[in-house]
């Protein structure tokens, strides 16, 4: 009787660490994988196209202010560039552009169809407005202190600058005609 309850004991003593031993005993964390970072990246395919956006080498909206759109003003440009400025800009701006929001009036966003932004702001300067924000404005582009989002890429913020330069007069001046 004694020699068997030794060996209940026994049992008993290594049963957690035999319970240890099983496959439920690794997870997800500690199993033989490839970790992320881990060694040399994997080489692109032969005849890959590298696919990485428009690259800029501005820093600021000033440095900004001399670039042109390497996006062409196409129909479909002007079409997104009008989605995306629904979306994100109309907020403050207004579906218009004249700033008649109530957030825009509150905030005091600029009207985006006078004659200074169409014709004084470069093209440039309003993707840098974008892309870094202003004083009130939150930057759709690179993060910074005010808590840049990171919405748009840069060519997205070209549809925008091409839309807001090319197309929202027109469509200012249609949505006041159709409401009188």
């Amino acid at each position: 009787m004694k020699r068997k309850a030794k060996t209940l004991i026994i049992a008993a003593a290594l049963a957690p660490s035999l319970a240890f031993a099983w496959p439920w005993s690794t997870d997800m964390m500690n199993q033989p994988s490839i970790k992320p970072q881990e060694g040399p990246p994997a080489a692109f395919p032969k005849r890959s196209i590298p696919v990485m956006g428009i690259p800029t080498k501005v820093k600021n909206r000033d440095e900004a202010n001399d670039l042109k759109s390497p996006v062409e003003a196409t129909e479909a440009s002007l079409k997104k560039g009008k989605y995306l400025f629904t979306i994100i800009c109309s907020a403050c701006h207004g579906l218009s552009g004249k700033a008649d929001s109530p957030v825009g009036e509150k905030l005091g966003a600029i009207d985006l169809t006078t004659d200074y932004v169409q014709e004084t702001l470069t093209e440039g300067w309003i993707w840098g407005t974008i892309s870094f924000g202003s004083a009130i404005m939150p930057a759709y582009g690179v993060p910074n202190e005010q808590g840049g989002s990171n919405d748009l890429s840069p060519e997205e913020r070209w549809h925008v600058v091409n839309y807001v330069k090319k197309q929202l007069v027109k469509d200012a001046a249609g949505s006041v005609a159709s409401s009188q």
